[in-house]
């Protein structure tokens, strides 16, 4: 495998019981079930590793009302990595599923969007219809990083290391970031909350969950120019994703290969 073609694992870690309504702007006709997965993911070669979103922690999963499935911890250690020798991570935005565990990884370095960093720590959590979403330790977690020096900002789309970039999107929340990762079958975009379900990019529909709604559809734009193909398009928390790309081995309903292609 060359130096710019990675390997990415998408590791489920919880999940919720929610019904259609619940995952649209506009509510949704069929009152049916409409569960939500929450993942992390790890983009992985020879060189180099990044760990994308840190997940929420046990704690929060009883505050919030969330089942862990298996705690973000050990599926990083079950596709071989040690938590503390985690050098990177991409916070694609600080919702609280998103930028949880900070201090299970001394050793990490975190890249995030100026503007994210702004958003959460300036006026806007004044106000509960913006802040709920966030986790008031998270943040001050993410504060300690930056004087630390541990934080690695962007300003919209940035080259993180050969293969891996970034790009601001916002909508879902104010710096959200989306990322474009290059494998053996093309570029890969991992759309993080940029496209929570299939439906969402692909019926042009919204998440009930949003700072802009414009960037939120302009947003989609954005991730299918990145994108060769809507195979090459990723969402963040669709339990679809086990229908359609092959287990990783021993792992089967926790974590799947996304750089191989999907089946359909």
């Amino acid at each position: 495998m060359s130096d710019e073609k990675y390997k990415i694992f998408m590791i489920r870690y919880g999940r919720a019981d929610r019904n259609r309504p619940a995952n649209f702007f506009d509510g949704d006709p069929h009152d049916t079930p409409m569960p939500i997965d929450y993942f992390n993911w790890v983009i992985t070669n020879e060189k180099r590793t990044f760990v994308v979103d840190t997940g929420f922690s046990e704690e929060t999963a009883r505050k919030r009302v969330r089942e862990v499935i298996k705690p973000v911890p050990l599926g990083l250690k079950a596709v071989g990595v040690d938590p503390d020798k985690v050098s990177d991570v991409i916070i694609t935005h600080m919702h609280y599923d998103h930028a949880g565990n900070q201090d299970l990884l001394p050793c990490a370095r975190y890249h995030i969007q100026d503007s994210e960093m702004a958003f959460v720590t300036g006026r806007c959590m004044c106000h509960h219809l913006l802040n709920h979403a966030f986790e008031e330790e998270d943040v001050v977690s993410m504060v300690r990083n930056v004087f630390a020096g541990r934080v690695e900002f962007y300003d919209g789309e940035a080259q993180i290391a050969p293969g891996i970039s970034v790009h601001r999107v916002g909508g879902h929340s104010r710096g959200l970031q989306v990322v474009r990762v290059d494998t053996e079958r093309g570029p890969v975009v991992l759309a993080s909350d940029a496209s929570h379900y299939y439906e969402h990019i692909e019926q042009n529909r919204a998440f009930s969950v949003f700072e802009n709604l414009s960037d939120l559809m302009e947003g989609y734009r954005t991730v299918k120019r990145l994108a060769p193909s809507m195979q090459h398009i990723v969402p963040g928390h669709d339990p679809k994703v086990f229908e359609r790309y092959p287990a990783v081995q021993g792992m089967e309903g926790w974590a799947i290969r996304v750089d191989l292609p999907p089946s359909k």
